[in-house]
């Protein structure tokens, strides 16, 4: 599935990016070499960030 349609960004392109140290949507979209366009993903982007470092925090106990 897409998150991001502009740059053509799939849901394991993001997880990859979050996995690989991204923070923030701009590592993600700097990690593909690409800008946000209309930034309707960033929200998308930011719960999957949240999501993520959730599980890492959960796994780490």
């Amino acid at each position: 599935m897409y998150v991001c349609n502009c740059n053509g960004l799939r849901q394991r392109d993001v997880a990859l990016a979050i996995e690989a140290g991204a923070s923030r949507p701009k590592d993600i979209f700097a990690s593909h070499q690409c800008a946000p366009q209309c930034a309707k993903c960033v929200c998308e982007m930011r719960q999957m960030i949240q999501e993520t470092q959730t599980a890492f925090a959960i796994a780490a106990e």
